[in-house]
């Protein structure tokens, strides 16, 4: 319990430091809109005793829409903590106390994943992201599970790629990467199926508890993987982007968790046109 006292009170003094200038970024348009939030996940990981190995390259062309499994709400911290970036959240998150106010402040976009009338609205916002320089993270599963399965991932929303090209005259492509989060272990114990509750949020479970939990239990080793990242045109398959995205992301995943993480080619952003969608 001190422990988490500890952390609480450090995150709280954190938070009050940082946020003048999130706020002045906000306000003025800055570039510190993108690398307070890097920082702040940065120091937060720190504090919680997150470690983080990578394997393979983030990619650095622009736009880039970074599809990726989901199974904690420590992912946020881990992937802000790599790198400037946007997330893509459900619209509920936008109301949970403290967190959803931390969203805002990151710029998060949300959408509301049961009007799927609203999807199309939800994609143009997104390619407006990704025409303004954000790199934009899509949990593509649309939901957390327990980390060790990847769920099918949902095409929908990648058609952001699409929006974005067909909104600028001056990117022809938008680069695609597939990202792996894997929690391998917890205070030095091996994560097996026994234990992954201790880390993975998902289902019903509540989130203060599991914080909590998570903040007294110690070290925390998460591996997370890069794929290759691909530069689709107007030619690009939606469908097929997420399957293949998926792929590589549940091949990493498994890897990684084997303690025997793959080694994704580098980030090269080449082309591979795809069928023409249906």
């Amino acid at each position: 319990m001190i422990r988490v006292i500890a952390i609480a009170l450090a995150f709280v003094a954190l938070t009050l430091v940082l946020l003048p200038f999130q706020l002045i970024g906000l306000a003025f348009d800055l570039r510190l809109q993108r690398s307070i939030p890097h920082l702040y996940h940065r120091m937060l990981c720190a504090l919680i005793g997150v470690r983080i190995r990578e394997v393979g390259l983030r990619t650095a062309d622009s736009p880039a829409l970074i599809l990726s499994n989901h199974a904690s709400w420590l992912d946020i911290c881990v992937i802000s903590a790599l790198g400037p970036v946007v997330f893509v959240a459900k619209s509920e998150v936008a109301g949970w106390p403290l967190l959803g106010w931390l969203a805002k402040l990151q710029r998060t976009i949300f959408i509301n994943r049961q009007a799927r009338h609203q999807t199309g609205a939800a994609t143009r916002e997104i390619a407006g992201r990704l025409l303004g320089g954000d790199a934009v993270v899509l949990f593509a599963e649309g939901t957390s599970s327990d980390g060790i399965r990847v769920l099918p991932f949902r095409s929908s929303l990648v058609g952001a790629v699409h929006h974005a090209l067909g909104s600028s005259a001056h990117h022809t492509h938008v680069t695609v990467q597939p990202m792996s989060l894997a929690y391998v272990s917890l205070s030095g114990v091996p994560l097996g199926r026994a234990l992954r509750e201790r880390v993975a949020w998902y289902g019903d479970a509540d989130l203060i508890p599991h914080l909590a939990r998570v903040l007294a239990s110690g070290a925390v080793d998460v591996t997370v993987s890069w794929g290759e990242a691909v530069a689709y045109d107007m030619s690009a398959d939606r469908k097929a982007i997420a399957r293949d995205a998926e792929q590589s992301v549940r091949r990493m995943t498994a890897a990684a968790l084997r303690n025997a993480p793959a080694a994704p080619a580098p980030a090269s952003g080449r082309l591979r046109p795809l069928p023409a969608q249906a």
